[in-house]
């Protein structure tokens, strides 16, 4: 198949319309239009359907598509690995982790990585699904478990827990539960047991409902469960690492939390050379590394109180 046909092609399936992709490529709907035909010619299908509103892809244009989004994130790994052997430090680099993590935890401390590497372009795609860094859906993951593929380079970052938190307005007002049994008295603010998220919060969670709680509070990701318990709705599942940022937040119930939960960074083999992941991993292993410090002198102090 003619590469320049399937350049073509892939920027006319990506932007579902002769308009859009002849502004991409800088060339003429009528010049766009021919060599779709002669794709479609040669390859004895059609690609599309061409309907008013712009075009929809067939199945064999969905095939087709598949394969050319495939080669596109190949080319453009290839191209950022060339551009990596250079000095400075630019370029876009795409980093994958739950809504929490990096909502709560990355996203204010990437200040930092941006004055020491103003020329960087971070695409932070937040969500509770795992993406493929293998096919290219992202450079790096930041993971709330072990990566299982085996061509990935992994770092173990630091060991999480879900724990009890209130804002003290809440607990002035509503009183510090002093048994489990008391929670059936307050609002417990969470993920859904059966929502995506780390195994070890479900656990935690699916215990707590077991003790006749009245009125909840269910949400899809824990910046969620943060901001309703930053407005005193009731008691909040939340991971301990945030408590750095939001030291407001009081602690119920301080024997009961969750089993651990370990933190990766993740990133393909194939970018074990590429300067933008380096300066990104090295980066959040430094702010993990400090973060650890303060807690330890931190855990000293109370230690020393008691």
């Amino acid at each position: 198949m003619d590469w320049d046909k399937l350049r073509i092609f892939h920027a006319v399936a990506d932007a579902g319309s002769l308009t859009h992709a002849g502004d991409t490529l800088h060339l003429s709907q009528s010049a766009i239009s021919r060599q779709i035909r002669a794709l479609e010619e040669s390859l004895d299908t059609t690609l599309f359907h061409r309907h008013a509103r712009g075009l929809i892809l067939t199945e064999q244009g969905e095939l087709l598509f598949e394969a050319t989004r495939s080669m596109n994130k190949r080319l453009e790994a290839t191209a950022a690995r060339i551009r990596d052997s250079e000095d400075e430090v630019y370029g876009e680099i795409r980093v994958t982790t739950t809504t929490g993590f990096g909502t709560l935890w990355l996203a204010p401390r990437l200040p930092a990585l941006y004055e020491k590497y103003p020329d960087l372009k971070i695409d932070l795609m937040l969500e509770e699904r795992v993406l493929d860094l293998a096919m290219r859906e992202a450079d790096v993951a930041i993971r709330m478990k072990e990566p299982s593929q085996a061509d990935l380079i992994r770092r173990r970052l630091i060991n999480i827990r879900m724990r009890l938190y209130a804002s003290p307005e809440y607990l002035a007002e509503r009183g510090m539960p002093d048994t489990l049994e008391g929670l059936s008295n307050h609002r417990l603010i969470c993920q859904s047991a059966n929502a995506a998220q780390v195994q070890a919060g479900g656990v935690l969670v699916q215990h707590l409902m077991t003790y006749d709680i009245r009125s909840t509070l269910t949400v899809n990701n824990y910046y969620g469960v943060l901001q309703a318990v930053r407005s005193h709705l009731g008691i909040g599942v939340l991971p301990d690492y945030l408590t750095e940022d939001f030291p407001h937040l009081v602690r119920v119930f301080p024997d009961v939390e969750s089993g651990e939960v370990p933190v990766f960074l993740a990133y393909p083999e194939e970018l074990r050379h590429s300067k933008r992941v380096a300066v990104f991993r090295d980066f959040v292993t430094e702010e993990i590394i400090a973060y650890r410090k303060r807690q330890a002198i931190e855990h000293q102090a109370i230690a020393h109180e008691a």
